[in-house]
């Protein structure tokens, strides 16, 4: 791929696709792939879900409010979603999921990338079938009584900032610091940590060094550990009392 990094698009609007392997997507936009080319739901799983201590702590009940930088193609969603069902939750467990997103996917870019893993079939034709022909504004979609999606369309810090919610578990997930480094942003951080529960906590691939010390410097005590699929290490961590 060519190293130089064209202009972004429109605000709200889907940004260009190349498709590697017949079905993952490439952002021409940000010269990034939107996953891991080994395995995306496996890396989700890793990174996402086991960095912040889930399914275990869905045993507890009530709201669960998990918060992502980029849904991208809905993939870490979907992996959620699979693992939420196959839980044994209490019925009082609620799910409310919330990304933010500047350049929503359109819905069938969403299910070609989501046809590569057979295991989430069932999510992806649910979010396919329930997804807008143009999303804008907030998407809100409901799966079940107990679970909600909501696609905030936008610039994430001053959707974060206008948010009303506290977020359990953060899942960020933004292109390559290196390649978006808007997205990892001290201030980014800083209204992170403002919209963190008292136990909230974070994961990311990512390990760059500016991206430890925004995280640091907003306040959340941050842990590393090895990343997924040979990568020398992952970010993860909570917010500091």
């Amino acid at each position: 791929m060519d190293n130089e990094t064209p202009a972004k698009p429109e605000a709200g609007k889907p940004q260009p696709l190349e498709w590697l392997d017949g079905d993952m997507p490439y952002s021409t936009a940000f010269g990034d792939h939107f996953y891991c080319r080994e395995d995306g739901r496996a890396e989700c799983a890793y990174v996402f879900l086991d960095g912040n201590g889930l399914p275990g702590r869905w045993a507890e009940g009530g709201e669960f409010v998990i918060g992502e930088l980029g849904f991208g193609t809905g993939l870490n969603f979907c992996e959620t979603l699979r693992q939420w069902k196959a839980f044994n939750r209490p019925a009082s467990a609620r799910l409310h999921f919330i990304s933010f997103e500047l350049y929503p996917m359109e819905r069938d870019s969403i299910a070609k990338a989501l046809g590569r893993w057979p295991l989430l079939d069932a999510e992806r034709d649910a979010l396919t079938a329930r997804w807008p022909d143009s999303p804008e504004g907030t998407v809100a979609l409901n799966f079940d009584e107990n679970v909600r999606l909501s696609v905030v369309c936008g610039p994430a810090r001053q959707n974060i900032e206008a948010s009303a919610r506290l977020f359990d578990a953060w899942y960020l997930d933004g292109f390559a610091p290196s390649r978006n480094p808007d997205m990892w942003s001290l201030d980014i951080m800083q209204a992170l940590h403002e919209h963190t529960s008292k136990h909230g906590t974070f994961a990311t691939y990512a390990a760059a060094g500016f991206v430890r010390r925004n995280l640091q410097g907003a306040g959340f005590e941050v842990l590393r550990r090895p990343g997924f699929a040979g990568k020398r290490e992952m970010l993860y961590g909570t917010k500091r009392p």
